[in-house]
C-alpha cells in the first residue's frame, strides 16, 4: 500500500453518494465516519511489512503483529472491518492478524471479508478467495497451551498442538464461530453461527454445532451460482 492509495480510501463511502441522495438516504456524518475509518485503516497498515493486494478496504485500524521471519499476505479487494458502525452485528474488537513463530504464514485470498475476526498462525492459516468471516470469528492453528500441566505456561513447547488450517473458496463462517487447529473447510460450505469447528468439514455443505457437524449438503439450486464462477 502506498501514499497514492490514500485519496481513494478517503473518498470512498458505504454507497455511492449520487445513489444515496436519489433514495433520500445520504448521510454526510456516516460518510465522514467511513472516511475517517478508512484513513485509520490505511495508516495502521502502512509499513507493517505485510503483502497487500490492490483494492484493500480497511475500515478502522486492524491489529497486526508479526513474529520475525513470518509472513502475512492479503489478496486483492480484501475487506477488513474493525469498526462496529460498519457492520450490522458490530464487532467485539478490531481485526487481529497475528503470527506466533518464525516461518508462520497467514495467507488471505482475493475478495475475502473479515469483520472483527482473529486469525492466529503458528504454522499456516490459509483462507480462500471470496470467503466471508462473520463478526468476531476466531481461527487458530495452535492450541496455545500444552495438555501437560508442567509445560502449560510454555506457549512454544513441543507438546503444544499445532496443525495447519485451510479454509476453501466461497466459504461463509457465521458470527462467533471458532475454527481450531488441523481443520479444513471445503469450498462453498457454510459454518453456522457460534459453531466450534474441531474436525474438517467437506465442500458444498452446511455444518453447525459444538462440536460442528454436517447438517446437510447444499442443493443443486444453491450451488448453481457457485459452480458457475
Amino acid at each position: 500500500m502506498s501514499a497514492r492509495d490514500l485519496p481513494m480510501l478517503v473518498r470512498r463511502s458505504p454507497v455511492k453518494n449520487s445513489e444515496a441522495k436519489a433514495r433520500g438516504t445520504f448521510n454526510p456524518a456516516r460518510s465522514l465516519r467511513f472516511a475517517i475509518g478508512r484513513l485509520q485503516g490505511w495508516l495502521a497498515l502502512k509499513g507493517v511489512g505485510i503483502k497487500v493486494g490492490r483494492g484493500l478496504d480497511a475500515i478502522g485500524a486492524p491489529h497486526i503483529e508479526l513474529h520475525s521471519d513470518s509472513f502475512v499476505s492479503l489478496g486483492q479487494n480484501v475487506r477488513l472491518v474493525s469498526k462496529t458502525f460498519a457492520t450490522a452485528l458490530g464487532v467485539n474488537h478490531p481485526v487481529v492478524l497475528r503470527t506466533l513463530t518464525a516461518g508462520a504464514r497467514i495467507e488471505i485470498g482475493d475478495r475475502v471479508g473479515i469483520s472483527g475476526g482473529t486469525v492466529c498462525a503458528a504454522r499456516l492459516v490459509k483462507i480462500g478467495d471470496d470467503t466471508m468471516l462473520g463478526a468476531n470469528v476466531t481461527i487458530a492453528d495452535t492450541d496455545f497451551h500444552s495438555l501437560y500441566p508442567v509445560y502449560r505456561s510454555e506457549h512454544l513447547h513441543p507438546t503444544v498442538g499445532v496443525a495447519e488450517v485451510r479454509i476453501g473458496k466461497r466459504v461463509f463462517i457465521g458470527t462467533n464461530a471458532i475454527v481450531l487447529r488441523g481443520v479444513n473447510v471445503g469450498d462453498n460450505s457454510v459454518i453456522g453461527a457460534g459453531s466450534i469447528v474441531t474436525t474438517s468439514i467437506p465442500e458444498n455443505c452446511i455444518a453447525a454445532g459444538n462440536p460442528c457437524r454436517v447438517i446437510r449438503e447444499l442443493t443443486p439450486e444453491e450451488l448453481e451460482g457457485a459452480l458457475a464462477v
